[in-house]
């Protein structure tokens, strides 16, 4: 038998790769820190259910404590947060020559490399939407870009083969020499799908809002100014223009992208982000000090102010914490800040 691939984290990324890897005939192994789904998912099998497929698949799944032995690739699917805890964990299984692919939101790579060192880290952007329903229930709502690429912009064999397992799952992915072009892409947009979960309306609803327009363009501008001053040039993805928000764009185009990613987000089955299922279903920490903080922090480093990522982060850890609701009135603390300040940078 050959060496299986280990994804550490089998909730809605890295189950959903998981499921359809395995499927596909490809030897996997997935750990999960939730006994019953890793249960559900080597016993009765894991269950892909939504408008782009619905099947079961029995997939085999180990907790933390049951791994054993070392592996050559590792997907690591675990929430931003998770990430060094993580990567601590599964260091002493991972082959002196392997790699870990990071399949998550952020720029994790970053945290994985200085753990692992950044020969063994690989890069990975994705977009589709998933949310974990329970034990053995993923909701695959919506197809959605899957790039891979290596830190150094290298293109290695062991690339190649990663790009080709990605390419089960979703025949478009892509494999590139600029990982970080997408990565901080996704930052962008990002950032917009954190402030679309302090309400309860959807992310579409959010979008096609004429008076939530400051904030979506506030917070591209942001972003977009810190990758400048940081010489990367961000790419696009579904719906999503980078360049309609980078420094001296015009605003109509800034405006046209919100009302693509309106109409975009109107067509999946998963009609909320994974950061409001946190805070709404789930009533758990979400990921805004890994994805958005880091942000800021980034751009403390490199001179750009970003008053409306500052607050945020803060409303963000306020509903968190109980100090304030998921509401227009919530939202409304950071559209009264968006609206006094010019959109640029």
């Amino acid at each position: 038998m050959a060496e299986p691939i280990l994804i550490w984290g089998a909730g809605a990324i890295g189950g959903t790769l998981g499921a359809y890897w395995a499927r596909a005939g490809q030897d996997v192994l997935m750990v999960d820190i939730v006994g019953e789904h890793v249960e559900a998912c080597r016993t009765s099998g894991l269950a892909i259910e939504g408008p782009v497929d619905a099947f079961t698949q029995v997939v085999p799944a180990v907790t933390v404590d049951e791994l054993r032995g070392v592996f050559s690739r590792i997907v690591l699917a675990v929430k931003a947060h998770h990430t060094a805890a993580a990567v601590q964990q599964l260091a002493p299984h991972l082959a002196d020559d392997g790699v870990v692919l990071s399949a998550q939101n952020g720029l994790n790579e970053i945290i994985i490399a200085r753990r692992v060192g950044a020969a063994r880290t690989m890069g990975c952007f994705v977009n589709f939407g998933a949310d974990w329903q329970g034990p053995g229930r993923i909701l695959y709502g919506n197809r959605g870009a899957c790039v891979v690429g290596e830190l150094d912009g290298e293109i290695r064999e062991r690339t190649r083969e990663m790009h080709a397992l990605l390419s089960i799952f979703e025949a478009d992915a892509e494999l590139t020499p600029d990982i970080w072009s997408y990565l901080w892409g996704k930052l962008g947009y990002g950032a917009m799908l954190f402030a679309t979960a302090l309400t309860n309306e959807s992310m579409s609803e959010n979008f096609a809002d004429a008076s939530r327009l400051p904030v979506w363009l506030r917070l591209g501008h942001e972003v977009m100014a810190v990758a400048a001053a940081k010489g990367v040039r961000p790419r696009g993805f579904s719906g999503f223009d980078p360049d309609a928000f980078m420094p001296g764009a015009p605003e109509a185009a800034a405006r046209a992208c919100i009302a693509a990613l309106a109409d975009y987000t109107s067509k999946t089955a998963k009609t909320h982000s994974g950061v409001w299922r946190d805070l709404a279903v789930r009533h758990r920490q979400t990921e805004v000090d890994a994805q958005i903080a880091i942000i800021a922090e980034v751009a403390a480093e490199v001179g750009v102010d970003v008053p409306a990522i500052r607050l945020l982060v803060e409303l963000v850890h306020d509903v968190e914490a109980g100090r304030r609701p998921l509401s227009r009135e919530t939202l409304q603390a950071l559209i009264d800040q968006c609206t006094s300040i010019s959109p640029a940078v």
